[in-house]
């Protein structure tokens, strides 16, 4: 069914009931749009869920009814192959009285480009505008994180899945410009150098986190050359 697909959820006395989730960038969405999920959810007798990862999932749909339902909503798929960025986690940073830096934008800049990239494994990014972190920011395989001065830091390698994994802070002192370079970067070397499956803690512990912050570096400052030719 190709983009109008949806994951099994339940076999019950041999019926099948499916789950969608469609994309919604950084949790962010208009009073229309979800005002359309709702009614396209009740059209076909689906349930919502509110995610973790800042989604609403339509479950209990029939097989039959995904086409339908996906034209309907009019939206994309949140995913479309599970070895890609799944998600881009955005706090509400501009609204926020305890953030220090108003970064929808930036996340909302990563989201757009990055979003559905192909990778070795899946893979979560989270923009915050503190260090409260909220979206779990520190579990997710990148992080953009404003500390209390107002600058930037990456944290790489953070994980509560299956095997989870603490992040290990890659750079500090940053600015935006330079934490969207990072993570820009970040994505390219894992894709090329990551092996097929492995998740980029586990890619950070195999070639070690040292050697995976000298090479980024290196990098980096090529990168910034070719920006300033």
């Amino acid at each position: 069914m190709g983009n109008h697909s949806g994951n099994l959820q339940k076999i019950k006395n041999g019926q099948r009931t499916y789950g969608i989730t469609p994309h919604i960038p950084g949790g962010f969405v208009a009073p229309d749009t979800l005002i359309k999920i709702a009614e396209v959810a009740k059209k076909y007798n689906g349930i919502l869920k509110i995610t973790s990862g800042q989604r609403i999932l339509i479950i209990n749909l029939k097989e039959e009814d995904l086409e339908n339902v996906w034209n309907d909503l009019k939206m994309k798929p949140a995913v479309r192959i599970q070895n890609s960025i799944k998600n881009v986690e955005i706090c509400p940073a501009n609204f926020c009285k305890r953030s220090k830096y108003p970064t929808i934008g930036l996340g909302m800049k990563i989201s757009n480009n990055f979003h559905g990239m192909e990778l070795p494994c899946r893979t979560k990014i989270a923009v915050v505008g503190c260090k409260n972190a909220c979206t779990g920011a520190y579990s997710k395989d990148i992080a953009v994180i404003v500390d209390i001065e107002g600058k930037f830091f990456i944290t790489v390698g953070g994980s509560s899945g299956f095997n989870p994994r603490s992040a290990d802070i890659l750079i500090e002192g940053i600015s935006e410009d330079e934490a969207y370079i990072f993570v820009e970067t970040i994505l390219e070397y894992y894709n090329e150098n990551g092996q097929l499956g492995e998740k980029l803690g586990h890619f950070i512990d195999r070639i070690g986190i040292d050697l995976f912050r000298k090479d980024i570096l290196e990098l980096i400052k090529l990168n910034l050359k070719e920006i300033k030719k």
